[in-house]
């Protein structure tokens, strides 16, 4: 059998009805699954579960191996992807953020309920990957209910917020608060066609000064970062089981083609598998 055709290669999806602030998601062989860079809207966190990968986040490049846990805060740039074709597999969690605030305002964490970024985002603690596992095959547990899955992920998440610290918080600097309209803004108007010069004058700034800094802020161009949130979107149609063509024209693609590599870029997963 071909290796693009190995159910292995596949990603398995969990999601649950009465735990709609969670989902996910399981490769049991990597190989065939690339990622570009990419960001999501909520806090995701994960484990190599067999084999190596590399591992990118910000300025972090590292190689990671089973066992590692791995955090990604919202809109943090990331990707993993295989070495050389070595065999690895992986287990992903991607949960809403203001969920996680909610969560963290019962720790003590957040005194608003607003969520609180993690200053770790790579972990190699046995009894952390151990829960992580733990919890992974709870959700996938066909004879345990959604109440006590709610709780599992509780528990869960409690451990990583004691297990990671939270990143320290500060008011914004000139430049930064530039940036985050230039991405709010690009956030409110994704699925429509969005100029750089728009952009750059939402947030005072030049185009040429806006390229630079976005990136090097966020990881991504601000073109990037546009067709990401578009993505972004579109997961949310897709769970709502819509057309893929509706889908593709209403989150900004020019066509269904243009929709679906871009998604497979950053999923590694076709729209319809998504769905699915």
């Amino acid at each position: 059998m071909p290796p693009s055709r190995d159910p292995r290669a596949l990603p398995r999806f969990w999601r649950d009805d009465a735990l709609p602030f969670l989902e996910a998601r399981g490769v049991e062989d990597g190989r065939q699954v690339c990622y570009a860079a990419h960001a999501h809207a909520c806090f995701s966190v994960g484990a190599v579960t067999a084999g190596c990968s590399t591992y990118v986040n910000g300025r972090m490049r590292r190689r990671i191996a089973a066992g590692s846990v791995v955090a990604m805060n919202p809109q943090a740039v990331h990707a993993c992807n295989p070495i050389q074709g070595q065999p690895w597999s992986y287990v992903m969690f991607y949960v809403d953020s203001a969920w996680l605030g909610a969560l963290q305002r019962e720790l003590g964490v957040s005194p608003d309920g607003s969520f609180q970024p993690f200053d770790a985002i790579l972990s190699r603690d046995p009894a952390l990957f151990a829960a992580l596992m733990g919890f992974y095959d709870a959700l996938l547990d066909s004879t345990l209910d959604s109440p006590r899955k709610c709780r599992a992920a509780v528990d869960f998440f409690t451990r990583l917020q004691r297990t990671l610290a939270p990143e320290p918080t500060g008011p914004d600097a000139p430049p930064l608060a530039a940036l985050q309209r230039a991405a709010a803004f690009i956030d409110e108007h994704c699925t429509r066609a969005l100029p750089l010069e728009e952009i750059g004058a939402a947030a005072g700034l030049s185009p040429s000064y806006l390229i630079r800094a976005f990136k090097q802020h966020y990881g991504l161009t601000p073109h990037a970062y546009l067709v990401n949130r578009r993505i972004q979107r579109s997961q949310a149609w897709l769970r709502q089981g819509h057309d893929l063509a509706d889908v593709a024209l209403a989150a900004g693609f020019a066509d269904q083609a243009h929709f679906q590599r871009a998604f497979k870029r950053h999923l590694a997963a076709t729209p319809g598998q998504y769905r699915d």
